[in-house]
């Protein structure tokens, strides 16, 4: 395609309304983000009737921002998307509903796109990083291993099969009263405490095994602070953090590296809410590096839910000629590389 490409991308999957505007995949014009954090804070997490009405509230303004802060209008724009899937239902149908009532409204080609392809697709922007790579995406609701052999083709080598890394950051630090969100609060008292104080249990560590199970993992931790309490012995919770972090990076980066090889292939990547995490990255680099595996990271902005990730995801089906339906619905529990 000669001309420029740009699209809207619309994200609203879970307790962050966003909206960015991309031009051919990889130039970020804008990328607007309202986060919920501090009205989810004193719940110690998402309550999903609160985060679908404050999506509500303020997805105009989102969007309106978006394409102001991009220099462009609507008309300008060549195709519309959002995320339908996964994520909390009633909070995507208020991005979903919002992107399709706008293509409809200026007849504008519509594309829905998978939340998960949405944090990989994060990987393209303002880079020229390309598949094929590995990529872990990891985050409050999903922990994957997928080889991305092209633009929209995914292989999906391993997935949560109970809580996710993210999900739990946020249970352990509730535990330990450290608040919410967890990723980074735990990460902060982790650089307090010694890493290797408590050998907590990894789950899944098999040879060839690339799924994950960190619900064992939080349970050792909570049955670790009661027998202290028991006791009558004190906590030191930066120690719990170090060492349960430290757990968390080790299985990740373990299992990246591990689908890297047996897939042949020399370029890795990280997406999601936990691709933040910095002893994440400082483990990967440090295992990469003397493997002859080329890393790369999203700028930590494009590790969080946000709209320019969904419209760099959009852009390679648009290109393709894949478009969605205005009768697409919100797939709550949407698997990587489906398409409806």
């Amino acid at each position: 395609m000669n001309k420029d490409t740009i699209i809207l991308g619309i994200e609203s999957s879970c307790d962050e309304t966003a909206a960015g505007v991309v031009k051919n995949g990889k130039e970020v014009l804008s990328n607007v983000i309202y986060s919920q954090i501090e009205v989810h804070k004193k719940y110690g997490g998402v309550v999903p009737e609160i985060a679908s009405r404050k999506h509500i509230e303020v997805i105009s303004t989102v969007v309106v921002e978006a394409l102001e802060k991009a220099k462009v209008t609507l008309d300008e724009v060549d195709a519309i998307a959002a995320t339908y899937g996964p994520g909390l239902v009633g909070a995507l149908l208020v991005g979903l509903s919002y992107g399709k009532a706008l293509a409809y409204a200026k007849n504008k080609p519509f594309i829905g796109v998978n939340h998960i392809e949405g944090h990989i697709a994060a990987n393209y922007l303002g880079s020229e990083f390309a598949p094929p790579f590995v990529c872990l995406v990891a985050s409050g609701g999903h922990s994957h291993i997928v080889f991305v052999k092209d633009y929209g083709e995914y292989e999906v080598m391993g997935q949560t099969m109970d809580d996710a890394a993210g999900e739990a950051f946020d249970k352990v630090a509730r535990a330990l009263g450290l608040g919410y969100p967890g990723g980074p609060v735990i990460e902060r008292a982790a650089k307090l405490g010694n890493m290797e104080a408590i050998e907590f249990p990894k789950s899944f560590m098999e040879e060839g095994n690339f799924d994950f199970s960190f619900s064992g993992l939080k349970t050792a931790v909570l049955n670790y602070l009661n027998r202290q309490k028991q006791r009558g012995e004190d906590v030191n919770i930066y120690d719990v953090a170090a060492s349960f972090q430290k757990n968390v990076v080790d299985v990740l980066a373990k299992k990246l590296i591990d689908a890297a090889k047996v897939k042949k292939i020399d370029k890795i990547s990280i997406a999601g809410g936990v691709a933040s995490n910095s002893l994440l990255r400082e483990r990967l680099k440090e295992e990469a590096d003397a493997k002859g595996i080329k890393i790369h990271y999203p700028n930590k902005i494009y590790c969080t839910d946000n709209g320019a990730m969904i419209a760099a995801a959009a852009y390679y089906d648009f290109i393709k000629g894949k478009t969605s339906g205005l009768d697409l619905n919100a797939i709550p529990y949407l698997k990587i590389g489906e398409k409806i």
